[in-house]
């Protein structure tokens, strides 16, 4: 199962809005055939590695897959046939399909075919393969990260905004490591003023690689200056769409526009774009994940609408205690243990010194917002 999550993850940022799926079929204790899904539409892991098997049928081989094979015969056939048709005595399965429509089905498919089935082996990180995925096909809404970088009191920039840079280069490569698996970034208009930032993926495996760009600028704040920022004039700037509300100017959006610019109006009765209104866009357009990368007052929007879903935790072991430092949290008023945020399900890495903590947001029962800074 190790080997076919390995497998899995050659798939990386090529599959979506499908998972990332792998698979190895072993025969009298050796690997004879492995496969993984390599891009959407594209045949599925177990048929990949039936293809290698290089014979038709295996009596007596064992499929172990990341991902409950496939029922419903879809683009490329339903897998639990070809399964069946290659005569395996065994399929070992690391998580059930999380559409609840099929999570299940093939287990009495396969085994009403005389096929012995388990499931749960290394379900974890077979889970973890696919964070979008199994939100996108659950909720049916993209899922909504963010990353952070921080020090270890959980400042992102010194008082003067010196922030470049608090985490190492290893750090700074995992995320764009990310920046390739999901199908969309997303960052707001004051860091567009700041930083002016490309919001490309750029990593050794690959070449440059840009993902569906976002900035959310409710009040256009963006497009005033007569020197536009990078992500309106680069090679990729049809990929940016500008997210913004009524308050924003038309004369601004026309702006944009003209330059090949595309621009989402959420209505919005205030300078705030509604992120569950932005979500059902999302969802419409058949983007299934968005990495947030800043700033603090968009995470913490996010937070305070309870519309962050998945947190990246960057901390380096930098200290500015510094109360006039800038914040990466803000925008709640959190006066009791009990109702604080909290991750589930957190992963951890180390890159150098620097640890990456992830994991699933978990919401108290109800959030306190601080009325004072709320969309500042």
């Amino acid at each position: 199962m190790a080997q076919a999550i390995e497998l899995a993850r050659r798939g990386w940022g090529t599959t979506a809005p499908n998972p990332l799926v792998g698979a190895v079929i072993v025969e009298r204790g050796k690997v004879v055939a492995e496969g993984w899904h390599q891009h959407d539409g594209g045949p599925h892991a177990e048929r990949m590695a039936l293809a290698a098997l290089g014979k038709k049928t295996a009596r007596g081989a064992t499929l172990y897959v990341t991902l409950e094979p496939c029922s419903t015969a879809g683009r490329t056939g339903a897998c639990c046939a070809a399964i069946i048709a290659a005569k395996l005595k065994r399929v070992v399965i690391g998580t059930l399909d999380p559409n609840p429509e099929h999570a299940g089905r093939a287990i009495a498919v396969l085994e009403s075919a005389g096929i012995a089935v388990e499931v749960g082996v290394g379900a974890a990180a077979c889970e973890d393969l696919n964070l979008i995925f199994n939100h996108w096909i659950t909720h049916r809404v993209p899922l909504m990260a963010a990353k952070t970088a921080n020090t270890l009191d959980g400042q992102i920039a010194t008082r003067n905004g010196d922030s470049k840079w608090i985490t190492n280069e290893a750090s700074r490569s995992d995320v764009h490591r990310w920046r390739r698996l999901f199908p969309a970034i997303a960052v707001g208009a004051m860091t567009v003023l700041e930083d002016n930032p490309k919001l490309t993926a750029r990593w050794p495996e690959g070449e440059e690689w840009c993902p569906v760009r976002f900035v959310f600028d409710g009040l256009l704040r963006t497009v005033v200056d007569r020197n536009m920022p990078k992500l309106y004039t680069d090679e990729f700037r049809e990929r940016t769409i500008v997210v913004t509300t009524p308050h924003g100017g038309l004369g601004y959006v026309r702006k944009l526009e003209a330059v090949g610019i595309q621009v989402w109006v959420i209505p919005s009765d205030s300078q705030r774009v509604p992120f569950r209104s932005f979500k059902q866009r999302c969802a419409e357009a058949g983007i299934s994940g968005v990495y947030v990368e800043g700033g603090a007052q968009l995470i913490g929007n996010l937070m305070r609408e309870r519309e962050l879903d998945y947190l990246f935790n960057y901390r380096a072991p930098v200290l500015f205690a510094d109360q006039r430092a800038r914040s990466g949290f803000t925008g709640l008023r959190t006066e009791r243990l009990k109702d604080a945020v909290r991750l589930a399900k957190v992963h951890h890495a180390n890159f150098g010194d620097d640890q990456l903590l992830r994991g699933h947001v978990v919401y108290p029962e109800k959030v306190q917002v601080d009325e004072a800074t709320y969309g500042r």
